[in-house]
Formats: structure tokens, sequence, C-alpha cells
């Protein structure tokens, strides 16, 4: 009986300390997770987009920029640089780190031109690719960029002049 206790009691021991291990090792490595219900993203815009100056031949085709603002031409288009810079779109996002953030691309938009005539703009690839898991803690921000394709056409369709509007980009925090 007395064997009985004493291996008891040493068993005791051996748990009051693993537990007691196991809580200074539970303070010293924190647990994080993210908040719940998570912050709701914010978005804004950093920089528009542009194609910049270009011109059409008899046929048309596009001007394509990319996410990581260069800018290509297929047709008979041809690049023009006249003063007139071209980029992608730029959005600064603010969330939680670890994130899950999707991209929605909206449809295709058609721009007027201040002299007649409209463009088709169909969203192009983004960086960095959706989906993709914020990492920075606010206030930082990830920086999304967002390229396109101008669809050109003859100048008659689309005569020399401004061409402007307005696209839609979601971004759906999961």
């Amino acid at each position: 009986m007395r064997k009985t206790r004493s291996i008891l009691s040493l068993w005791c021991k051996i748990a009051r300390m693993i537990c007691g291990s196991l809580l200074l090792l539970f303070l010293y490595f924190p647990a994080h997770a993210q908040e719940h219900p998570p912050k709701p993203i914010k978005v804004t815009t950093f920089q528009n987009l542009s194609f910049g100056a270009f011109f059409q031949g008899v046929v048309g085709g596009s001007v394509i920029i990319y996410p990581n603002g260069s800018r290509s031409v297929t047709g008979d288009v041809i690049q023009a640089s006249l003063g007139f810079s071209y980029f992608a779109a730029i959005f600064e996002v603010e969330a939680n780190p670890g994130s899950l953030l999707v991209i929605q691309k909206g449809p295709d938009i058609l721009l007027p031109g201040s002299n007649g005539g409209s463009m088709t703009l169909h969203i192009g690839d983004t960086d960095p690719v959706s989906p993709f898991i914020n990492t920075l803690t606010p206030p930082g921000k990830t920086q999304v960029r967002v390229g396109a394709t101008l669809l050109v056409g003859s100048p008659l369709a689309n005569p020399v002049g401004s061409y402007s509007g307005s696209f839609l980009v979601t971004f759906i925090q999961q």
C-alpha cells in the first residue's frame, strides 16, 4: 500500500511538472488568429489606368497594358509618346494579415470618345494573381496592379480624341 502511494505521488509530481512546462510554453509562444468577425477590407485607388498615346492604322488592333506597367500593341496600332504616360491601375488594399482575397473582374466596358465612336476595354491580369493572401498588418497596404486591353477600331470607327470611362473590380475577403 505504501509503495502504491509513493508511485502515485511520483506520477502526480510528474504530471504537475508537465502541466507547468506546457503552461510556460503557451505563455512564451502565444497563439494568434484572425479576430472574429474579421475587419472589413479597405480598398483605395492609388493610380488610374492609362493607355497613353497611340495611332491606329486602317484596321486598328489593340493596346495592352500589363500589371507591371509595360505596354504592347497588336494589329496596325502604333505606340506614341507625345507626353502622355501609360500605366496599370493600382489599388491599395488594407486587410488583416492572413486574409484570403479574391479579385473579381467586371464585364467589358465601352469607353465613349470625345469626338464620337467608342472603344472596348477588357480588364486584364492582376499582380498579385487572384486569389492571394494578405501578409501586411494595417496600416500597411498591399498594392494590387491591374492591366487591361483596349480594342481599337479603324479611324472611322474610333476618331482621334480622348476616350474615358470606369471599370469595376471587386475585392472579396474570404
